[in-house]
């Protein structure tokens, strides 16, 4: 790390994260929360100001070639700068901000990466000193919900991992079974930090002060989406592997083409490689047709658990945590004020259909209008003898809401 880089990044660990902290807490003490323009605007004039300093001065220097790893935690650092200065309504047309854009379009160019933050810089690529991570704030919240959220990521990794070593062994094989057990336990894990994100975490200063930095912005000429929890190979991987979702879909496609830049090189190189694997699934179906060993068949039962936990975690994201930390939340705004919060992706009507479409895939609802698995999930239950309602109680279709 440079000179320039490490003196930055001591400003992001400190100063930076002052800063951010007491503008949240001036805009959550006003009657409207949302109303940023009403606060002081030294505070964030100074953000932008002593931020623009290091900025300038690491642009000036160029590249360094310090490596992937200290490029790509320099293009994290100035993705903050910009995203904290864009959820304070920082004007993007700004000297500064230009010139942010330059070395964060510099740097993602040279990586191949979305130039702005990624959720990889905030989970599991966000190196702590002396016990402490970087982040946009010091409040509570925002360190559960990076916490729950990098051990979310890491057990999905963890599932993932066990379910690729399957592919070279085969469904038969009976060492299958310890990898299915090991990515059904990750799972569970899934689900815990969900649980713990629903129970613990306050709706309101999530909305009002963690959200708000994660929206669009523009680099450039180009408006990038906001960093996603979802921005990693794992939780794609158990989807294709299981056979859940299929990459051949328009939607779900689509989705993992807008993922791309905003994944690590090896997360990026890990789905490719999985986008061309048969599934499980359709190998369990293929052996069943033609055998029943019995190590064949306690494999199918654990790979269908796997399903169920994969349905389960889904579930609860939808269902528990969209509904309560942005559907609700967003219900008790008009337009305006929403524009001031809202975080990635496209509106949030079409958001949340986006998610109910790929809740209902993940679980393997009984819905004809997306391509889902439940037929075939039924059909392999039936062959090893268990109940054929993989997928839980029947879920309603897109048009009758979650």
């Amino acid at each position: 790390m440079s000179r320039h880089a490490e003196q930055f990044d001591q400003w992001i660990r400190s100063r930076f994260v002052e800063l951010n902290t007491t503008l949240e807490q001036l805009y959550f003490a006003q009657d409207a929360r949302t109303a940023t323009h009403l606060v002081d605007p030294s505070l964030r004039e100074a953000l932008r100001d002593e931020g623009a300093e290091y900025v300038s001065a690491l642009l000036a220097e160029g590249n360094t070639d310090e490596g992937f790893e200290a490029a790509f935690d320099l293009l994290g650092n100035v993705g903050l700068y910009m995203g904290a200065c864009h959820r304070h309504g920082l004007d993007e047309n700004e000297p500064a901000l230009a010139t942010a854009a330059g070395l964060a379009m510099h740097i993602g160019a040279s990586l191949g990466l979305a130039p702005r933050f990624a959720t990889s810089h905030l989970a599991t690529h966000n190196l702590a000193v002396h016990g402490t991570y970087k982040r946009f704030t010091s409040l509570a919240d925002e360190a559960l919900f990076l916490e729950h959220n990098t051990r979310g990521i890491l057990a999905y990794k963890r599932a993932a991992e066990a379910l690729v070593q399957i592919l070279p062994l085969g469904v038969s094989h009976p060492v299958a079974r310890d990898l299915l057990t090991v990515a059904g336990d990750a799972l569970t894990d899934v689900a815990r930090t969900n649980q713990a994100l629903f129970d613990d975490l306050d709706a309101d200063a999530f909305f009002y002060s963690v959200r708000p930095y994660y929206k669009p912005y523009r680099v450039g000429r180009t408006v990038y989406r906001g960093a996603n929890a979802g921005d990693f190979a794992g939780i794609n991987e158990i989807d294709l592997l299981t056979g859940l979702c299929e990459a051949s879909h328009p939607m779900y496609s689509q989705l993992l083409v807008d993922k791309f830049l905003f994944m690590l090189p090896t997360d990026q190189q890990r789905l490719r490689e999985c986008m061309r694997q048969r599934s499980l699934l359709d190998r369990f179906l293929d052996e069943l047709a033609v055998s029943s060993a019995p190590p064949l068949l306690d494999n199918a039962r654990c790979f269908l658990h796997v399903c169920r936990a994969h349905g389960h975690t889904a579930k609860q994201h939808h269902d528990w945590l969209v509904e309560r930390f942005i559907s609700q939340p967003s219900a008790a705004l008009d337009m305006q004020d929403l524009a001031t919060v809202t975080a990635s992706g496209p509106p949030l009507p079409v958001l949340l259909r986006g998610l109910e479409t790929l809740r209902d895939m993940r679980l393997a609802a009984p819905r004809d209008d997306i391509p889902s698995r439940h037929a075939a999930l039924a059909r392999l239950a039936r062959r090893v003898g268990e109940s054929t309602d993989t997928a839980g109680k029947k879920v309603h279709s897109a048009g009758a809401g979650s």
